[in-house]
């Protein structure tokens, strides 16, 4: 075959060679587009450019490019599930019965009310409470003109470490004493002084010669002399007043009883 002949061919098959080229890389192409969707991390790398046809010398089919394998990239830890995820939330327990404290705490001040009551009601004609009444001979101190009373109606007053009885409430109040300065005492607390001479309270009036003895508000007539002596009663324990204040108290029974009818001062 001649030069002439074979330069025809040549183009032909250059033609053909170029249309195949040109197929594979538009395969390739779609390769890679669907490589593409289905990893979109993966790079999508160009096809290389076609050569200069007049430069490029005849060649064997190319295989079509076989695509990277694609590299996965590491997945992040999983965040821990949270108290409220992945279990289901514990059912909540029954509520607990009311203790009704607003009640509670109102019955408590109402026996608190009442205990302080009791304890400040006096209970005697002496006037005399649970307060006062509890023994405190531990906490005294041990002096004249002290008020000590036991278990009994009788109030004493302690002059040289003895105890004297304080016959009548007149004499009591005559004398200035008061019932909140009165100690509860044991018994034997109270025994343990010796016993004095009581104290009476003795009324006179400087224009009559009579002496009365006050008990109850009541003025009571002292007969004669010997009857003031068996008494046990003290001229020093007369205490004088006028003779209109003195006539204004009430008669009481006269000592002894079977004395008369008393007479005014």
């Amino acid at each position: 075959m001649s030069n002439e002949q074979k330069q025809p061919l040549d183009q032909i098959l250059d033609l053909l060679l170029d249309a195949l080229q040109e197929r594979q890389r538009a395969r390739a192409a779609e390769r890679t587009a669907a490589q593409t969707v289905e990893a979109p991390t993966q790079p999508i790398r160009p096809a290389p450019a076609a050569q200069p046809e007049a430069a490029r010398p005849i060649a064997a089919p190319i295989s079509p490019t076989r695509p990277e394998p694609t590299r996965e990239r590491p997945k992040a830890p999983t965040p821990p599930l949270s108290a409220t995820e992945g279990r289901r939330s514990p059912t909540p327990p029954a509520p607990l019965p009311g203790i009704h404290l607003e009640r509670l705490l109102g019955r408590l001040f109402l026996v608190l009310v009442g205990i302080v009551i009791v304890v400040n009601i006096p209970f005697n004609r002496y006037g005399t409470n649970l307060a006062r009444a509890a023994p405190d001979s531990a906490a005294l101190v041990i002096r004249d003109g002290l008020l000590l009373k036991g278990s009994g109606p009788d109030v004493y007053v302690l002059e040289n470490n003895q105890r004297r009885w304080i016959t009548t409430l007149d004499a009591f109040t005559w004398f200035g004493y008061r019932w909140e300065q009165v100690h509860q005492v044991e018994d034997e607390f109270l025994e343990s002084f010796e016993e004095g001479r009581p104290i009476y309270l003795l009324l006179k009036c400087e224009a009559s010669p009579h002496v009365y003895a006050l008990e109850d508000g009541n003025k009571r007539w002292i007969k004669d002399i010997p009857t003031f002596e068996a008494q046990g009663f003290l001229w020093e324990d007369i205490k004088f007043v006028s003779c209109p204040s003195l006539r204004r108290m009430p008669d009481g029974l006269p000592i002894p009883e079977d004395a008369g009818r008393p007479p005014q001062p």
